[in-house]
């Protein structure tokens, strides 16, 4: 017996063992041989203050905290580093660099900034940017692994290579099946990602219609002189690139429907990309170094789900991160956990505009 069984190992299901450890015995099941394998392992996170929906941004500010300062001993580096984000966009598209701009305190450029900002941008493709330079780069990772020391110090167990198989509602709680055997636990939390209705099915429980979307990334050679340069992205997201090292990661930044699976690129993805990027920077890329994809997981409003099953207690959902799931992974931690253990959430919630209703898997019932 458990106090709560966490399904799922990417970056959601850890931040949920590491704020629910304190609070009771945790056994998070994870069906791959390693934690992070899909989403949170493709992820170039970063954390952009005003990217997102309405309920997205409170909880980022509610994470930027964990995020600058994480508890002792659970981080060996800082999780942040500074980068800075660039939109750009051609003559046609300008007007809708001025509505991004809208109350986000981001800085509208014209396209000799943008130029030197990023010097190989053309000139003849580049009309005006939007510069937000307090983005920051997250080590993805480290982050990942700080959330995994805090649950261990907790003696959190971890359990690899174990599928959840079936959920039956007992009189004082849960029974999740594995091939392995059961684990009996007073709550669950379904932090399974794009395999979060398929979680639920498990338990007898409606879908609530998440949409995992397709997105491929890509290494490209790079040069030490693009260390400085912003993320840069087209404002209506047809591609982004940022520095990685001495590498470029680029994108299409599509979003395109699949199944909950392990994806492959598709390489028509990859030429796409090139082309664009190519097209609006000197780069002239033509060799890709590695790819990539991932699956971006989306509630049908684009909020995330956060919180207990009406129709069976004990079920908590924490899925529907979309795009923004590490940056915002401290607070939906903390607030899973006050929900799940039926106490008050931290203060900092609230003073970040945290509201809870806001992501309750009710509004799709």
């Amino acid at each position: 017996m458990t106090d709560f069984v966490v399904i799922g190992g990417g970056i959601a299901g850890v931040s949920a063992a590491a704020h629910l450890a304190p609070n009771g015995s945790v056994t998070l099941l994870e069906t791959e041989r390693t934690l992070a394998f899909h989403t949170t392992g493709r992820s170039a996170a970063m954390y952009v203050a005003n990217y997102g929906g309405k309920g997205t941004r409170p909880l980022a500010a509610a994470s930027k905290a964990f995020l600058d300062g994480p508890p002792d001993g659970s981080a060996d580096a800082s999780l942040l580093s500074t980068r800075g984000l660039l939109w750009v966009a051609t003559r046609e598209r300008t007007r809708l660099l001025e509505e991004k701009a809208a109350g986000t305190g981001s800085t509208l450029v014209d396209a000799s900034e943008v130029i030197r900002l990023v010097p190989r941008m053309r000139s003849d493709w580049v009309a005006g940017g939007l510069y937000e330079p307090n983005a920051l780069d997250i080590d993805v990772a480290g982050l990942h692994q700080a959330f995994v020391r805090i649950a261990r110090r907790y003696d959190a167990e971890l359990r690899l290579s174990t599928p959840v198989t079936g959920l039956v509602r007992r009189k004082d709680g849960w029974r999740v099946s594995t091939p392995g055997g059961h684990v009996d636990c007073r709550a669950v939390v379904n932090a399974s990602g794009a395999w979060g209705d398929v979680v639920a099915g498990l338990a007898g429980i409606g879908p609530i219609g998440l949409r995992p979307l397709r997105r491929t990334a890509f290494m490209v050679p790079g040069d030490s002189a693009f260390s400085a340069w912003p993320f840069v992205v087209d404002v209506e997201e047809r591609f982004y690139f940022r520095p990685d090292g001495a590498q470029l990661l680029c994108s299409l930044a599509e979003e395109t429907p699949s199944f909950p699976t392990d994806p492959r690129p598709e390489m028509a993805d990859i030429a796409l990309a090139i082309d664009r990027i190519n097209e609006a920077t000197t780069l002239g890329i033509r060799t890709v170094n590695s790819q990539w994809t991932g699956l971006r997981t989306f509630a049908p409003d684009r909020e995330m789900v956060i919180g207990e099953e009406e129709s069976a207690p004990g079920f908590f959902w924490l899925v529907g991160q979309g795009g923004t799931g590490i940056q915002t992974s401290p607070g939906a931690g903390a607030l899973i956990a006050a929900l799940v253990t039926g106490t008050a959430p931290p203060p900092y919630l609230g003073a970040a505009g945290v509201d809870a209703g806001r992501y309750t898997p009710a509004r799709f019932r």
